[in-house]
């Protein structure tokens, strides 16, 4: 949420921000966003944040090195935790669990946040609690409750 403070104070990321919010979501691939020129960054992030349009947000994040349709979700719920929330294997493990997904996903597309998002976002209409916070409930239920490795 700090970083999401800076980004709306400029309205861009540089690149040790965006690093910074990789890293936090996706140790294993982080180091690729550092594969990015910077002036790309700024101005990929500069015009994402213009945008709103959740599926157009997603396609520009993703267009950079080391950016995947989670680490881009964790960018949107930086800005906006009553908009978005940060989707990974274990938010759609928690969602299947609840029968509102036929199969289990190791990995997204866009499609799949848009799928997760619609069905987080009635949540929340339904509940007292911010789109984020639901989110984090679904990964928090699966770290809870899975039987056996995640994959």
């Amino acid at each position: 949420m700090n970083i999401g403070g800076k980004y709306h104070k400029k309205s861009y990321l540089t690149k040790d921000e965006l690093y910074q919010l990789a890293h936090l979501n996706s140790t294993r691939s982080s180091y690729h966003v550092k594969k990015n020129p910077a002036d790309r960054v700024e101005k990929v992030t500069k015009i994402a944040y213009g945008v709103e349009h959740d599926f157009s947000q997603l396609a520009l994040y993703t267009s950079l090195k080391g950016i995947g349709v989670p680490t881009a979700s964790a960018i949107l719920t930086s800005l906006n935790k009553d908009k978005h929330c940060v989707i990974d294997t274990r938010v759609w493990a928690t969602l299947y669990s609840l029968d509102y997904f036929d199969k289990e996903k190791e990995s997204f597309k866009i499609e799949d946040y848009l799928k997760i998002i619609k069905i987080v976002r009635k949540m929340a209409k339904e509940t007292k609690y911010n789109i984020a916070e639901i989110g984090y409930a679904l990964f928090a239920y699966d770290v809870a409750h899975r039987e056996g490795n995640l994959h």
